[in-house]
């Protein structure tokens, strides 16, 4: 007998994020010191919890900077911590990711450059391209946030709009040995996807580019369409020589948070379905999918009899309609109460493991049997708050939002959904 299923839900999220915390995943891969100097850099929402985990077990002297969000910074006592702003860039970012280019062209080759990367870098690590200024970014990554792209489609126009992103930062470090750490936040692993591969070979193009901009009819202002057009300073492609001393470790990774929330589901004596680590698409047509599922696990015992828990990650999209509040995730768990109808016994909790779904404070929320009917006696429509993409008011205003803070890490989304024996 499970007395409570929404403290089982947050102990399996707990698992989950543990897995991915920089101070017990990176210290294994870290390097040989160099006989010359090492030069941290890197961007995310864990760079700075990364950079105090490389202070605490390097046996050599450091120098560096990394920036992270707003409200992520972990005290350095070597490695200079900046924050800036998520997920459009701010003016702090852009001159760290200038400070940090400048950092690395002065490494020579007995010298190491280690870069920490996490989900969020893409937008931390905002350096223009030349003809562009930081509006031209902060516009266009307001549309795609709207729009509804997957996240590597995202990366592409970023990499070809950036002079850092795309392997460009690498490129700039050459002839020093460049390693990187990083942790994925994305479906896939790509390494170059995640941050928008700023120390890896691009295989993207100007090209590919254009065509995001066409598939979303997005339109772009004058300066971006223009350095668009001329594609004249295409991002490194694999063999690039200037990238010849330059490698990418994986230190964590969405299957590795998943395979840990098994585990503890296991202890437990519920059996995990891992559904997969890369899920994407529309996070209410996800929740479709998900709800149906989860009656076939509770009406036939299929894929297995309850207790039983689906786990699944990846990084669903909301294609922006209404003016409410809200993350994919808060999105994902609205739309999966209305799929499940008030079906008994299944409870669900959805987060993104950084902590903040969106750009709210909160990480995701808890859906329970009886979501609709307590919506019911307040007054909630879940119809009309779904189609405002408010998913935040309607758990708002039921207590069931999640709220953890940040994690300082991200392996992105996490989502577990309990059928329970009736």
């Amino acid at each position: 007998m499970i007395s409570n299923p929404r403290a089982l839900l947050e102990h399996l999220m707990e698992a989950a994020i543990d897995a991915a915390d920089p101070a017990k995943c990176l210290v294994p891969f870290l390097p040989v010191p160099p006989s010359g100097c090492t030069i941290v850099v890197g961007a995310g929402k864990a760079s700075a919890k990364m950079a105090r985990a490389v202070e605490d077990h390097w046996s050599g002297p450091l120098e560096g900077l990394v920036v992270t969000r707003y409200g992520h910074r972990v005290a350095c006592d070597q490695i200079e911590i900046v924050e800036a702003a998520h997920p459009v860039p701010d003016a702090s970012g852009e001159l760290a990711a200038r400070r940090i280019m400048d950092c690395v062209k002065s490494a020579g080759p007995e010298d190491l450059v280690l870069c920490l990367i996490s989900g969020g870098a893409s937008a931390l690590l905002s350096l223009p391209a030349e003809g562009l200024t930081l509006r031209d970014k902060q516009d266009v990554n307001r549309a795609l946030l709207r729009s509804g792209a997957r996240i590597g489609e995202m990366n592409c126009v970023r990499k070809h709009l950036s002079a850092v992103k795309g392997g460009r930062l690498a490129a700039a470090a050459a002839p020093a040995r460049v390693v990187t750490l990083a942790i994925s936040d994305v479906p896939g692993d790509d390494p170059a996807v995640i941050g928008s591969g700023p120390t890896v070979a691009d295989e993207s193009t100007f090209a590919g580019a254009r065509a995001i901009f066409d598939r979303y009819e997005l339109t772009p202002s004058a300066s971006v369409a223009r350095v668009l057009s001329a594609a004249v300073d295409e991002t490194p492609k694999p063999g690039d020589t200037r990238l010849a001393a330059s490698e990418c470790i994986l230190i964590a990774t969405p299957q590795m948070s998943l395979e840990a929330a098994a585990e503890a589901a296991s202890k437990l004596g519920i059996t995990p379905i891992v559904l997969g680590d890369a899920i994407e698409g529309e996070a209410r047509e996800v929740a479709k999918v998900m709800a149906g599922i989860a009656r076939q696990a509770a009406r036939r015992g299929q894929p297995a009899p309850p207790p039983v828990v689906l786990l699944s990650g990846g990084e669903t999209t909301v294609t922006v309609r209404g003016a409410g509040r809200g993350g994919r995730n808060t999105e994902f768990q609205l739309a999966l109460a209305l799929a499940l109808d008030c079906e008994a016994d299944i409870w669900s909790l959805a987060v993104d493991t950084d902590g903040l779904d969106g750009t709210e404070d909160n990480a995701g929320a808890i859906v329970t049997p009886d979501t609709l009917a307590r919506a019911a006696q307040v007054g909630l429509s879940p119809e009309d708050m779904l189609a405002d993409n408010d998913g935040y008011s309607f758990f708002e205003s039921l207590g069931d939002l999640t709220i953890t803070g940040p994690t300082l890490t991200n392996v992105n989304d996490f989502r577990a959904i309990l059928v329970l024996p009736r």
